[in-house]
């Protein structure tokens, strides 16, 4: 079976709410910890070290680099299979190894179970995100079911 490149079934899967909330966010904290490091001898009303500063900033792009890492999630699919870039990890796996897909109203994210008993979260589909996350989990299970038939499916 050949697949079209341009194929709407296999645009990667992420998240809206999520990544909208987390880039929004990640940038007002950004934003206040330099406003509050540059002014930080006025909110005090005390003398403020460079390292005081520095802690605040720090804080502040780490707090961000994490939303960051939340708004990054996504799922691409391919014709061999699916590379999952979760928060911190990022898995590939080929179609043959995924034995069903499963999203129900007990789970935040879709959750692939794998041939080898283990389960792989694809937290680029998230329950946040409504009738678009439904959809997006249909569409999962059948980029599975459109590469896992066999001409005698036992």
């Amino acid at each position: 079976m050949t697949v079209d490149a341009g194929d709407p079934l296999y645009r990667p899967f992420r998240p809206r709410a999520a990544r909208v909330v987390s880039l929004v966010l990640g940038l007002a904290v950004l934003v206040m910890m330099a406003v509050i490091a540059a002014l930080l001898a006025r909110i005090t009303g005390g003398p403020a070290s460079v390292g005081d500063r520095v802690g605040i900033l720090g804080f502040g792009v780490a707090v961000a680099g994490f939303l960051y890492l939340e708004a990054a999630v996504r799922a691409v699919p391919d014709r061999e299979g699916v590379t999952v870039r979760n928060l911190v990890v990022t898995t590939r796996v080929t179609w043959p190894e995924v034995v069903s897909v499963r999203f129900g109203p007990d789970r935040p994210w879709v959750q692939l179970d794998l041939a080898d008993g283990e389960t792989l979260a694809v937290m680029a589909v998230q329950r946040a995100d409504g009738q678009h996350a439904r959809d997006e989990a249909q569409r999962m299970a059948t980029l599975v079911a459109l590469h896992s038939a066999t001409e005698r499916d036992d």
